[in-house]
């Protein structure tokens, strides 16, 4: 434990006086920390509470440290208690093929329909309807409706959204109607439905004090519940807007715009001064409300890594790309969250060059590879696919097949391959980034040398950036982001000192410090 800061202090302070609390918490300041100061001031004043977490780890890790009078779970866990235990026969059922279920819906089998230049079959209608009714279920909207139908590639433009949306809502409808039996139905239950059901009861929590824990990425149904309590508990939101990272996916910053007193935790002990300024650079492009003060007391270098423990990229394409260059170098190569999704990925692929159609779900409307292959080269909406194309170009399915067969579990890896995403709330001692997070496109416009303007930095790809580059501890390789060196919006404001070492790529900055931890 070290010495509390003055801004833990400060937030210490302000819980007693009962008043709504916003805690914006910068990437390693100690989040879980200050919240266990405040579970520990509630008990002397005899206050119980909640703290929600987003998953079950992070809950079993904070109750590690909270009094036993604050109760450690997910919003998940409260709605099982009071809706979810009795669909547990149907949580139970077994697994099977969404079209098997879309057919007990009444998806024709030999179904197939035109939308543009795509043809949807049964599959993919089934897969949507599920899709939507998820979505459906992480919102806030007390009916379905054409916004819960999710975007499919190569039909992303309003028109055909609408018309896939039309064939979509009537199946998504019935299938949420079979989800209202606890003991019988087709449609598998999923957690997220007793979850949805739970919050469309308007349920009341019983407690004094209420914890949300990475309250920038919360879902809107779980927004919904959590901000109806307050006119009987207390609400302290935590978390850091500028990690805002799942908004693709229907989640919300609920602490932007909350209605409570303000504060910060800005101390970093993850890391020192240096990396505290390359964060600041993306905290600036974000508009952030705070600024990361390093700890004196850290080494930082930002340079070239050779041999990172961890390589963070910006897709799972990228990701695919990274563990094969890893092998090919003879490293034993872990991914995070295993290789299941890119090996589906690239099972997908190897149907469609075989001329067989596949139901992954970035791929299904695809019926060749040669149809995906022009929608990646000249479609932007498919340019992150780009990779993929090369690769599979290059090294052939079955290469990559093999490659993913390889990997190695974490702790016997030499090299972490992790997406941005899936990094959020790790750390590693050495992080590079991946190549795949690329700069703006340039303007058409140029400057006075000629040269063409770049374009403005997209904020949630600066916050994908953020994410991507606190995650190191000692050394920072930020690789495919040192296009950031030579962007005005990387330039400092006037009056601020530019980071040493940061106007050149692969730069080395070194500072040590004598300070308190």
């Amino acid at each position: 434990m070290h010495t509390p800061t003055l801004e833990q202090n400060a937030a210490a302070q302000a819980f007693p006086t009962g008043s709504h609390l916003v805690i914006q918490a910068g990437a390693g300041t100690g989040k879980t920390t200050t919240l266990a100061m405040l579970a520990h001031t509630a008990r002397k004043h005899g206050r119980t509470g909640r703290y929600i977490a987003f998953n079950r780890a992070v809950a079993r890790h904070a109750a590690q440290a909270f009094p036993t009078e604050v109760a450690c779970g997910t919003a998940h866990a409260l709605a099982y208690t009071a809706v979810g235990r009795s669909y547990q026969a149907r949580m139970n059922a077994p697994r099977q093929a969404g079209w098997r279920t879309g057919a007990a819906l009444g998806i024709d089998d030999g179904l197939s329909l035109r939308i543009g230049a795509r043809k949807v079959n049964n599959k993919a209608l089934s897969y949507t309807v599920l899709r939507t009714v998820t979505r459906f279920c992480q919102s806030a909207d007390s009916e379905i409706a054409p916004h819960h139908v999710p975007p499919l590639r190569g039909a992303e433009s309003p028109p055909l959204h609408a018309q896939l949306a039309d064939l979509v809502l009537p199946y998504a409808r019935k299938a949420w109607a079979d989800l209202q039996h606890p003991d019988h139905g087709v449609v598998r239950f999923e957690h997220d439905h007793y979850l949805k059901m739970w919050a469309l009861s308007e349920p009341v929590i019983p407690a004094d004090f209420l914890l949300l824990d990475e309250a920038q990425d919360t879902n809107p149904v779980v927004e919904q519940v959590f901000t109806a309590q307050r006119d009987h508990a207390q609400l302290v939101l935590v978390g850091d807007s500028a990690q805002a990272i799942y908004g693709w996916r229907g989640a919300r910053d609920v602490m932007t715009g909350f209605d409570g007193r303000q504060l910060s935790l800005s101390r970093s002990f993850r890391f020192g001064p240096a990396l505290a300024a390359e964060a600041n650079r993306w905290l600036r492009i974000v508009g952030a409300p705070i600024r990361l003060t390093g700890s004196p007391s850290l080494e930082t270098e930002l340079r070239t890594v050779h041999a990172p423990e961890a390589i963070l990229c910006r897709t799972n394409v990228g990701a695919m790309v990274e563990v094969i260059r890893q092998l090919e170098a003879e490293r034993r190569v872990a991914l995070a969250g295993g290789g299941e999704a890119l090996s589906a990925l690239a099972r997908a692929v190897h149907d469609l060059e075989a001329g067989r159609r596949t139901a992954h779900p970035e791929l299904m409307l695809f019926e060749t590879w040669a149809e995906l292959r022009e929608y990646a080269e000249f479609d932007p909406a498919g340019r992150d696919l780009l990779p993929l194309v090369e690769l599979v170009d290059e090294h052939g399915t079955e290469a990559v097949l093999r490659a993913l067969d390889r990997l190695s579990p974490e702790d016997s890896a030499e090299v972490t391959v992790s997406t941005a995403h899936r990094a959020k709330g790790r750390e590693w001692a050495s992080v590079r980034i991946a190549d795949d997070f690329t700069g703006p496109d340039d303007l058409d416009e140029r400057g006075e040398d000629g040269a063409p303007l770049p374009g403005p930095v997209d904020v949630d790809e600066a916050r994908l950036a953020y994410v991507a580059v606190t995650r190191a501890r000692s050394l920072l390789d930020i690789g495919g982001l040192s296009w950031i060196n030579s962007h005005p919006a990387g330039d400092p404001p006037v009056g601020e000192e530019q980071p040493e070492g940061q106007r050149k790529p692969g730069a080395q900055t070194v500072e040590r410090g004598d300070g308190d931890r």
